[in-house]
């Protein structure tokens, strides 16, 4: 091809529209209470979801590291034998314990996800990533919301029993494992295999176009990966298991880009928002559709799961992508705008779990879905700005981890039957409450940064309260908010607009 970024980019949206495309997701907690699977509620809620939740947790970290070493494209095989295993288990294996393996194995999927999304980057030249990121995103997103519609159209208009649902999501998955054998290899990675020790002024200065575009109104977060700070760049050579102190030499690394990146006061308070959200966002959207199945089983009524879940798909990415070009201080008013959306979060868990009319439940849903949508995105924006590549990927992953361990207490505590045990209804109580403390937790940080910046005036401190120098995470070469901007600031893609952490017991958008 003349353009050599579109071969691996088609390859990688192949697999991901397939992979996504998955008719059986929205009628997944009424196949398995169905007559297929003859499952009670309590064994679904409390015993067989909280599995993928435990698995995605101790897969992450260990996953994460190897797809560095590994290159990615492996990873991404082991995704597809993920999904094709979930698959053939959903649809041939009975009981609670298979069932709770069937979990184990999606958890490997979506721990394995993070090579999908960032294989492409080893891949492509710098200018494009914008275009490839917008690219991958989106098909899995359309690829979702296809696989919804389709679902909720077969078994509403031709009556299709649910498993046979499952087994056309076996068939699409198999079809898009075919993809990822033909992509080329990547020659380096993050952590592990670099050809040299920082990028040269020419292969930066190729990166700054397209990256410097502001992403907000302005770049807020400056961490930079400085050549002589903690975890800078490593020395000039190649990385492995093999040798001694080398992983040791990594684990440093992160370590040092950790204490670095969470040292900016706009960034932890971004990144502390995002685990929180996250966390309370997995919980709701994993257990939907047990709450769905408790207010109008689909034994007795038609339901239309599909429907909603293509609703507030495409009502989440469009909500996404119009905040970009939403003109406002992040800095100053990013606090309490996460506390006004994070009250209507709360308003709509709450009435989903109050109010037992299935289509009023179905509106809260797609409210509570789309807001998220659009905060995610807004933080996605101000955490990545003028984060390198390296931190960009680390943040993320810290945040999904430290999402994923409040999860797994939420779980441990409210849902598996080793804890409370509770029924879906005060389960939903519970998450209501818990998304309003976090409403109040940021109404208390935005009211304080708004009275320390008047009682300072609009000289006396940076955005958000905090000396320039401080926002940089102590850099002193960043002081006024004005970086000495090192080329590896910008080496990090604009985030596409179409960004939603998945968090299903089995599936997701």
């Amino acid at each position: 091809m003349s353009e050599p970024w579109l071969y691996p980019t088609v390859l990688l949206c192949v697999y991901g529209f397939f992979s996504s495309l998955r008719p059986s997701e929205p009628f997944l907690t009424a196949y398995l209470m169905g007559p297929e699977k003859n499952l009670t509620e309590t064994e679904v809620v409390n015993e067989i979801y909280p599995v993928w939740t435990y698995s995605y947790l101790a897969l992450l970290f260990p996953v994460f590291l190897a797809t560095d070493y590994l290159r990615y494209k492996p990873v991404i095989i082991i995704q597809g034998a993920s999904f094709i295993v979930t698959y053939v288990m959903l649809v041939k294996v009975q009981g609670v314990l298979a069932m709770q393996f069937m979990e184990f194995f999606y958890g490997v999927a979506t721990a394995t996800e993070i090579a999908y999304y960032s294989y492409i980057y080893s891949v492509v030249d710098p200018a494009q990533y914008q275009r490839v990121t917008g690219y991958c995103r989106s098909i899995a997103l359309v690829g979702s919301a296809v696989g919804s519609l389709t679902g909720q159209v077969l078994v509403s208009v031709a009556q299709v029993r649910l498993i046979y649902l499952s087994v056309i999501t076996l068939t699409s998955v198999v079809v898009g494992f075919g993809a990822p054998w033909f992509l080329p290899v990547a020659s380096e990675s993050l952590f592990f295999h670099q050809r040299n020790g920082g990028l040269g002024k020419e292969a930066a200065d190729e990166r700054t176009g397209d990256v410097a575009v502001a992403l907000m109104e302005e770049a807020e977060c400056k961490v930079p990966c400085r050549e002589g700070e903690p975890g800078a760049v490593f020395k000039e050579r190649k990385l492995g298991w093999g040798r001694s102190g080398e992983l040791v030499d990594v684990l440093r690394t992160l370590w040092g880009d950790f204490l670095q990146c969470y040292s900016s006061c706009t960034l932890l308070a971004w990144s502390v928002w995002w685990a929180l959200s996250t966390c309370g966002y997995f919980q709701v959207v994993n257990y939907t559709q047990a709450l769905w199945e408790h207010i109008l089983p689909s034994t007795e009524y038609e339901i239309y799961n599909g429907y909603v879940e293509t609703v507030s798909t495409l009502l989440g990415a469009v909500a996404a992508f119009g905040v970009s070009f939403v003109k406002i201080s992040w800095a100053t008013w990013g606090e309490l705008a996460l506390c006004a959306f994070s009250v209507v979060i709360a308003v709509a868990v709450y009435v989903m779990d109050t109010v037992r009319n299935i289509w009023v439940c179905y509106a809260a849903y797609v409210i509570f879905r789309g807001t998220y949508m659009l905060l995610i995105t807004i933080a996605t924006y101000q955490i990545a700005a003028n984060l390198c590549m390296r931190r960009y990927a680390l943040v993320f992953g810290m945040n999904t981890f430290i999402a994923l361990l409040l999860q797994t207490l939420l779980t441990l505590i409210v849902v598996d039957s080793v804890g409370l045990g509770l029924d879906i209804i005060p389960q939903f109580m519970i998450y209501a409450s818990y998304f309003a403390v976090i409403a109040i937790v940021f109404l208390v940080a935005g009211l304080y940064k708004v009275v320390l910046r008047w009682r300072n005036g609009p000289d006396g401190q940076s955005d958000g309260g905090e000396t320039a120098s401080d926002s940089s995470g102590g850099d002193p070469h960043l002081s006024n908010g004005k970086a000495e901007q090192n080329s590896e600031n910008l080496a990090v893609p604009r985030p596409s607009p179409l960004i939603e952490p998945r968090g299903r017991a089995l599936g997701g958008p």
